[in-house]
């Protein structure tokens, strides 16, 4: 077989073959897939490692700079395209000019190969977007619940691989977890969410699950709600994994956190106010998706109040810049929950910040008979102040205006006005404005205080309400001591730009004006 016997014997034969065959693309992949009959013997050869470096270095060269066939797995079996020596083809085809023009290929080796390929793919410098795709693209292959199939018996669409079994799958994607990259942002939270789920259906073990719910978790930001929606596969009652969903939000908090304590905060003291205004987007975006996962889960009957509290009392009040969401999730829970009790029902709006409500949620609320009257009122009054505010503003700026008309003279001198009569016109327009906006304002008082009046006759008396909500004046020297109890321990109580206790007193004042008491 060597040279020692003749010239160009079997070993040199071979080596030259090797030498062409590991050239191309195409003919690399058929002889390493070919290994897999006689893989003892081709890896004491060093046949399989010799096919893998010369893929791995294809994969991170551009195929554009070189003349390598790169012919289609459907070619494989073609009459006219079959191969020249023991079934090698080295029919060419037209190059994709892609990143991914490699993925489909190597998805037809097996786990053991592909695994010793993506390894010394990565460790060439390949991107690790790239080998996140090209694992991506292998587990859709191998995994039919990736693909949203119903059972194991579906076959995958566009492919005549034959469906693993349950065990081979579980084995499979827990492989597939452990080569997809750390690095945050590189793998679509979509595509981790959706393994998660089939990690969950094949049985697959705690720590598999766990990885992909810490991976979920640090790009939150980057899911959507439908990926939230995790069917629930556990012993609980409830339609979807809530529980699943609250680890991946407290991974989320626990590495917000540490960002924010590893960033300096001179930073921010030094002017770079963008970097922290971009630093709460993540938060805010998060913020908002579990507000709707929450509108979303709360009409399930088996959503127990404390995990919907827990859950939504995670996120911090600053990360909302409105409570319209939170407000949505907790008039669906009330609908949804009708049996609970007064105390529960003002323990869950507890949550929520009155201030922070629109003013199309605001008048929502003010008319929604499922929140405690205690509630309405609250949003009442932080409305009056609104409006006061809004009033105030806008008078003295049309004072502002009126007292200082210069800005506006070349154009009435343009018009042929006389400053002085144009001036006089203006200041008597805008005293017609404040006028006719003072008396609306007026009406809109009036028609409130009606509806409470209205309220007030169907809930007993609005002293009675206080006195059961300790709002009377008895109890205010003792709330102005500050009571112990008010709020459960695991909730936090939202910040408000007025003092509590002093919006507890104008409130009553408030109420008692309407009333006439």
């Amino acid at each position: 077989m060597t040279d020692d016997y003749g010239e160009g014997n079997l070993i040199t034969q071979t080596e030259s073959f090797l030498n062409e065959v590991l050239g191309n693309w195409a003919d690399s992949i058929r002889a390493l897939d070919a290994c897999e009959e006689v893989l003892p013997y081709a890896e004491e050869l060093h046949i399989v490692s010799r096919c893998i470096d010369s893929l791995a270095t294809k994969a991170c060269a551009d195929p554009s700079l070189f003349s390598w066939p790169l012919p289609g797995r459907d070619t494989k079996q073609s009459p006219e395209n079959t191969g020249l020596w023991n079934g090698i083809s080295t029919a060419t085809k037209t190059q994709p000019t892609g990143e991914d023009w490699w993925y489909e290929d190597v998805s037809f080796l097996s786990l053991p190969l592909y695994k010793r390929l993506i390894l010394a793919i990565e460790s060439r410098g390949m991107r690790p977007e790239s080998i996140a795709a090209s694992v991506a693209h292998y587990a859709r292959r191998y995994l039919p619940l990736m693909n949203r199939q119903s059972s194991f018996n579906d076959a995958i669409p566009g492919t005549n691989i034959s469906n693993p079994s349950e065990a081979d799958q579980r084995a499979l994607l827990e492989e597939i977890v452990g080569l997809l990259p750390n690095k945050k942002g590189v793998t679509s939270s979509k595509f981790l969410i959706r393994l998660l789920r089939t990690a969950m259906v094949l049985h697959a073990s705690p720590s598999c699950r766990e990885n992909l719910e810490k991976r979920v978790g640090t790009q939150l930001d980057q899911a959507s709600l439908v990926d939230l929606l995790i069917p629930n596969m556990g012993y609980s009652e409830t339609l979807y994994d809530i529980d699943c969903v609250q680890r991946i939000l407290d991974h989320f908090m626990i590495v917000e956190h540490a960002a924010a304590v590893a960033t300096p905060p001179c930073i921010v003291e030094e002017g770079h106010l963008a970097n922290g205004s971009d630093s709460l987007t993540p938060m805010t975006m998060v913020a908002s998706l579990i507000d709707g996962f929450l509108a979303e889960v709360a009409s399930d009957v088996n959503f127990k109040l404390p995990k919907f509290e827990t859950l939504a009392a995670t996120i911090p009040d600053y990360a909302r810049p409105l409570d319209d969401g939170l407000y949505h999730a907790i008039d669906v829970y009330l609908k949804a929950h009708s049996w609970i009790t007064d105390v529960e029902r003002e323990q869950i709006c507890r949550l929520m910040n009155c201030q922070k409500l629109s003013l199309e949620a605001s008048t929502h609320a003010a008319q929604n008979e499922r929140l405690p009257l205690r509630v309405i009122i609250q949003v009442l009054f932080f409305e009056q102040l609104r409006l006061r505010t809004s009033i105030s503003g806008w008078f003295f700026d049309n004072l502002e205006n009126s007292q200082n008309p210069s800005g506006n003279f070349g154009l009435l001198k343009n018009k042929g006005s006389h400053p002085i009569d144009s001036a006089q016109h203006r200041t008597t327009g805008g005293e017609d404005d404040v006028k006719h906006r003072v008396s609306e304002l007026e009406k809109d008082c009036l028609s409130m205080k009606e509806e409470l009046q209205k309220l007030a006759k169907t809930k007993r008396s609005w002293r009675n309400f206080t006195r059961r909500l300790g709002f009377n004046k008895k109890s205010h020297s003792c709330c102005s001591k500050g009571s112990k109890g008010s709020k459960p321990s695991n909730l936090r109580a939202p910040p408000s730009s007025v003092d509590k206790q002093q919006n507890y007193e104008n409130i009553e004042n408030f109420e008692g004006q309407l009333t006439g008491n």
